[in-house]
C-alpha cells in the first residue's frame, strides 16, 4: 500500500509531500486546481510515459518518489523484485523513485538500485491499480479476467496445472521414443549385418593381448631354435653333462669319508646336480613354449588382424569390441521391440491427456457457477450506480484442444451490454468514461478482496452523477476499502467525499507571475469547510455547513 509521496517541480508542483494511510482517502479540490498534476506525478513513478511536459518551468529536473509497505514474501511482487535482484530489508519499505529531465531522458529506480522503465511498469502494476476516463490496464485487460474468476471461485488451479505438466512430459517421452525408433529403424539393416559380423568373429576380453604375447614368443622362438637344441643335446644321453655329473658323484660318495674335504666336494657336487636337473626342466618348458609351428603362428596374426580391423571399422579399441557388440545387439533389440514401448507410451499419454481433462473440466464447472454468482454480483451494484439499463455478463468460453494450457481448457473476457438489445462487448469498448469508471467500481465490489493491487485510485468515477447516486458511489468505495484494500479518490461530489477516512483538499496559488499547486489533509473542520463548499459553490453558507455536517455524520 501506499505510504508516502514526494513530488518537486512537476508541472505546477514545485515541491509536496503526503502520508497516506490505509482505507478511503478522498481528494478534492475546484476545477482546475490540478488534481489530475498529482495523477500524472504517481503515474510518472509507475512507469508512466515520460513527457518533459511535466518538468516544471524553469527546472532543470522533476523527481517523484513513492513508497509503498514491504512487500509480503511469496507474493508475485516479491518474486518480481527477487528475480531482477531488487533487495528488500525485512520490515523496510519499497521505494519507487522517477527522475524526469527538461532536456529529455529519465531514470528509474526500486530502492535506490538502477531499473528499466519496463521494469518498473512491471512493477508499478502490482503496487498500484489507476481507474480513470482513459485507462485501459487492470481489471480492463482480458488477459487477468481468468485469474480473477478463479480467485472469486477459491479455485484450485494447481491441480490442473500439474495434470498438464504430466500430460505435456509424457507427450514428450512419446516424441523422444518416436525418433528413436524411427532412427534406430533407418539404421536395422547396417545394426544387423555390424551384430552377425561380431557374432561370427566372437571377440573375447582380453585376447588381443594373449594372441600378440604367443605371435611374439614364436617368432622369438624361430630364431633361437638352433642354439636351444644345442644346448639341449649337452644335457641329453650318457654323455650328457647331467649324466657325467651323476657319475662322478658315486664315485666320489665312496671317498667322500676319507677327507673332510671330499665330504665338501660332493656336497657341491649334488647341489650342481640339482642345478643341472632344474635348468634342464626349464630349457624344455622354454622349447616348448617358443616351439615354432608355421600354421599356429599364421593363425594367431590372421585371428590379431581381424580383431584389429574390425575395432579400426567401428572406432574402438580391440578390447572394447565385446561390449560393442553387446551394445549394438541391444539397439537391435530395441527396434524389435519399439512397437510394444510406443504402444506403453501412448497409454500413458492418453492416460495422462484424460487427468488433465478431468481435472480441467471440474474447473470449468466450478468458473461457470462462480461465474453466475458474480454476474448476479455484479447486477445488484449496478442499479445503485445509475446503470439500470446495463448488464454483465462473464464469458465463458471453451478453447480449442490445441490452446489448452496450465490454466485450463477455459477463455473468460467480462462483457457488457450498456442498452437494451445492444450486444455485449468488451468494458473498454462499450462503456463511456463515466460508465467504465462506475462498472469497475461495481465489479471490484463485487470481486472484494480477489486478485489487483492493494491501492486503487479512481479518478473522477462520480463524473455526471450527484444525489443518491453519489452516494451508493461514496458507500461502495468505502466497502470495498474496508475488504482490506487502499482507495484513493479524485472526486467532485461531497457525497463522496463525505465517505472519506482521510481528506486532502488541493488548491492553486499565485506570486506575481508564479502559480503553484499544493495539497494539504484537511482535520475535522476543514473537512467540514471543504464538504459545504463542494455543496454550495464560491460562498459557503450556514446551510451548507449544517448539510456536511450531517453528510459527516451519516458516515
Amino acid at each position: 500500500m501506499l505510504t508516502a509521496l514526494s513530488i518537486a517541480n512537476i508541472v505546477l508542483i514545485e515541491r509536496l509531500d503526503l502520508d497516506f494511510e490505509d482505507g478511503l482517502g478522498v481528494l478534492t479540490g475546484e476545477t482546475g486546481a490540478g488534481k489530475s498534476i498529482l495523477l500524472d506525478a504517481l503515474g510518472l513513478a509507475l512507469g508512466m510515459r515520460a513527457d518533459t511536459a511535466l518538468v516544471r518551468q524553469g527546472a532543470d529536473k522533476a523527481q517523484v518518489t513513492a513508497s509503498f509497505a514491504p512487500p509480503v514474501p511469496g507474493t508475485p511482487l516479491a518474486r518480481l523484485l527477487a528475480d531482477n535482484d531488487i533487495a528488500i530489508e525485512p520490515g523496510e519499505p519499497l521505494l519507487v523513485r522517477r527522475t524526469l529531465k527538461a532536456d529529455g531522458g529519465s531514470r528509474a529506480f526500486l530502492n535506490d538500485q538502477p531499473c528499466s522503465a519496463a521494469l518498473l511498469r512491471e512493477v508499478g502494476v502490482q503496487l498500484v491499480e489507476i481507474h480513470g476516463q482513459h485507462d485501459d490496464r487492470g481489471l480492463l485487460a482480458p488477459a487477468g479476467h481468468r485469474a480473477l474468476l478463479d480467485a472469486y471461485a477459491r479455485a484450485d488451479t494447481g491441480a490442473v496445472a500439474q495434470s498438464h505438466a504430466a500430460w505435456r512430459a509424457a507427450e514428450a517421452r512419446l516424441a523422444a521414443a518416436r525418433t528413436a525408433v524411427s532412427e534406430a529403424e533407418r539404421d536395422r539393416e547396417w545394426l544387423g549385418h555390424c551384430v552377425a559380423e561380431l557374432i561370427a568373429l566372437a571377440p573375447q576380453p582380453g585376447e588381443e593381448a594373449e594372441l600378440a604375447e604367443a605371435r611374439a614368443a614364436m617368432q622369438k622362438g624361430e630364431r633361437i631354435a638352433g642354439d636351444l637344441s644345442t644346448i639341449l643335446e649337452a644335457f641329453d644321453g650318457s654323455a650328457g653333462g647331467p649324466a657325467l655329473l651323476r657319475g662322478a658323484a658315486r664315485r666320489l660318495d665312496r671317498l667322500a669319508g676319507d677327507h673332510p674335504l671330499l665330504a665338501e666336494a660332493l656336497a657341491s657336487l649334488d647341489r650342481a646336480i640339482i642345478d643341472a636337473d632344474e635348468a634342464e626342466s626349464r630349457l624344455h618348458e622354454a622349447a616348448r613354449a617358443m616351439e615354432y609351428d608355421p600354421e599356429r603362428l599364421e593363425a594367431a596374426e590372421t585371428r590379431l588382424f581381424e580383431l584389429r580391423a574390425m575395432a579400426r571399422k567401428h572406432g574402438v579399441q580391440p578390447d572394447e569390441l565385446p561390449q560393442l557388440a553387446a551394445d549394438l545387439a541391444a539397439r537391435l533389440d530395441a527396434i524389435e521391440g519399439g512397437s510394444a514401448g510406443l504402444a506403453k507410451l501412448e497409454a500413458e499419454v492418453a492416460e495422462t491427456a484424460a487427468a488433465y481433462t478431468q481435472a480441467a473440466s471440474r474447473l470449468s464447472d466450478q468458473r461457470a457457477k462462480a461465474a453466475a454468482r458474480l454476474d448476479a454480483a455484479v447486477a445488484g451494484e449496478l442499479a445503485p450506480l445509475k446503470l439500470d439499463a446495463a448488464r454483465f455478463r462473464t464469458l465463458l468460453e471453451r478453447l480449442p484442444a490445441e490452446r489448452w494450457g496450465a490454466e485450463g481448457i477455459d477463455r473468460v473476457e467480462f462483457l457488457i451490454s450498456t442498452n437494451p438489445g445492444a450486444p455485449f462487448g468488451p468494458l473498454a469498448k462499450i462503456a463511456s468514461g463515466g460508465e467504465l469508471s462506475r462498472f469497475i467500481l461495481a465489479l471490484k465490489v463485487a470481486l472484494a478482496e480477489e486478485g489487483g493491487a492493494d491501492t486503487i485510485i479512481f479518478d473522477e468515477i462520480d463524473r455526471g452523477v450527484g444525489g443518491a447516486v453519489a452516494s451508493a458511489i461514496g458507500e461502495r468505495l468505502a466497502r470495498l476499502a474496508g475488504a482490506g484494500k487502499q482507495l484513493l479518490a479524485v472526486t467532485h461530489s461531497p457525497q463522496v467525499a463525505a465517505k472519506g477516512a482521510a481528506h486532502f483538499v488541493i488548491a492553486k496559488s499565485s506570486e506575481g507571475t508564479v502559480t503553484r499547486t499544493g495539497v494539504r489533509a484537511l482535520d475535522a473542520d476543514g473537512r467540514r469547510e471543504e464538504i459545504a463548499r463542494m455543496l454550495s459553490g464560491a460562498e459557503v453558507t450556514a446551510e451548507a455547513r449544517a448539510q456536511a455536517e450531517r453528510l459527516l455524520e451519516v458516515v
